[in-house]
């Protein structure tokens, strides 16, 4: 195999889920999903679309009713998105695959913010590409961006820009001024940005159109910008693999073609799954979020009040990344939470290694309960 393959770093993350998983005793918080099943309306869709015998190929873009709905649904958020800027995949994973592979060449420099779900940075590598982190900085529990310095990493050598706000784990959101000040450079450079938005519509500030500032909202539609997305969070479909790239519309062509030497094609019921869930939208994410914002509002409290706790509550996402003073080694320590309290979560460092004796809980819990039930047992544990 190649040395790059080889070299990758195993997921920590699925390594302390592995050291739990089979023991009923443990409450798991470690994956990024809602324990809530997809709503039954969705599943029916793609049960009716297995009825009806669509168990065969689908064109490489995705259904053209899915597209045009998709693009109909950016349209509302953002302005207008035609149907020929967008793209289905398999999975928001798979959307942000395809746009390493379409853009980053081996030996290409690449520069990304930090900490950040360690599939993105992971696919640079994969490519062969020269990452560079830029790392947010965390104080009193917030993580913050020292934009010139994301700036300053930004050269007309640089390939690539892969930044994803709001943050999975730190819930750190870019703001409108900083993604036009960010796009502004890049077209200066010539580099492309590619922008992991799967968390916008879990965003608990107040905004006119619900979600949290996207690069779309302030880019043209030729600018070197993919947007990647993704049925999970917001629809409550993780195990669905489906997902969608919004790209500027003379790449979309070239992008069914790397499609085809993927995956060919996303499933067609899952894609008729997705159609209902974009038709029905205002039934499933307004209530999703409400209860995520009222998850959060209800583990941050709990958790501020332990001692030795570092903790600001998030303005998107579904994580409370939070430190416990004295913990350097966060693998460690998330492996003794399983082992010594029941408790399942992710470690700090599986994100980037300045995040190294940090904590990430994912609070998106359909009874509440459970997370109370969480910090009493991390409750227990300390004071043990």
């Amino acid at each position: 195999m190649r040395q790059t393959v080889l070299d990758l770093e195993e997921s920590k993350i699925r390594e302390v889920a592995n050291a739990g998983m089979g023991r009923g005793d443990v409450l798991a918080f470690w994956f990024g999903e809602s324990d809530e099943p997809t709503p039954e309306f969705i599943r029916e869709a793609a049960i009716a679309s297995l009825r009806a015998g669509e168990t065969f190929y689908a064109h490489n873009l995705g259904l053209p009713e899915l597209r045009e709905a998709i693009a109909a649904y950016a349209s509302r958020l953002h302005g207008r998105i035609g149907p020929e800027r967008i793209a289905v995949t398999s999975g928001g994973v798979n959307a942000l695959m395809l746009a390493c592979q379409a853009v980053v060449d081996a030996g290409d420099e690449v520069v990304a913010v930090t900490p950040v779900w360690p599939n993105l940075t992971a696919q640079a590598l994969i490519m062969g590409a020269n990452l560079q982190r830029v790392s947010l900085s965390p104080k009193d529990g917030a993580w913050t961006l020292d934009l010139q310095r994301l700036l300053d990493a930004i050269t007309p050598a640089t390939r690539l820009l892969i930044v994803n706000a709001p943050n999975n784990p730190t819930g750190w959101t870019l703001t409108r001024e900083e993604q036009r000040a960010i796009l502004e450079h890049c077209r200066r450079t010539g580099t492309w940005i590619l922008a992991d938005e799967v968390y916008e519509r879990l965003y608990y500030e107040p905004t006119p159109n619900g979600c949290a500032p996207s690069f779309l909202d302030v880019a043209e539609a030729d600018d070197r910008l993919i947007v990647a997305h993704s049925f999970s969070k917001s629809f409550l479909m993780t195990g669905w693999r489906l997902g969608w790239l919004v790209m500027p519309p003379a790449m979309t062509h070239a992008m069914g073609k790397l499609i085809e030497f993927n995956t060919s094609c996303a499933s067609v019921f899952t894609q008729r799954a997705a159609v209902e869930a974009m038709r029905r939208t205002d039934e499933v994410t307004p209530r999703v979020v409400a209860h995520l914002k009222t998850c959060r509002d209800t583990l941050v409290p709990l958790l501020q009040a332990l001692p030795r706790v570092e903790l600001t509550p998030a303005k998107g996402g579904m994580y409370a990344f939070f430190r416990l003073d004295g913990f350097d080694d966060s693998l460690a320590l998330a492996k003794r939470l399983v082992a010594e309290a029941g408790i399942g979560l992710a470690p700090g460092n599986a994100f980037a290694p300045e995040a190294q004796g940090w904590l990430r809980w994912c609070f998106a819990s359909k009874d509440v309960a459970r997370l109370r039930q969480g910090v009493d047992r991390l409750a227990t544990w300390l004071a043990r």
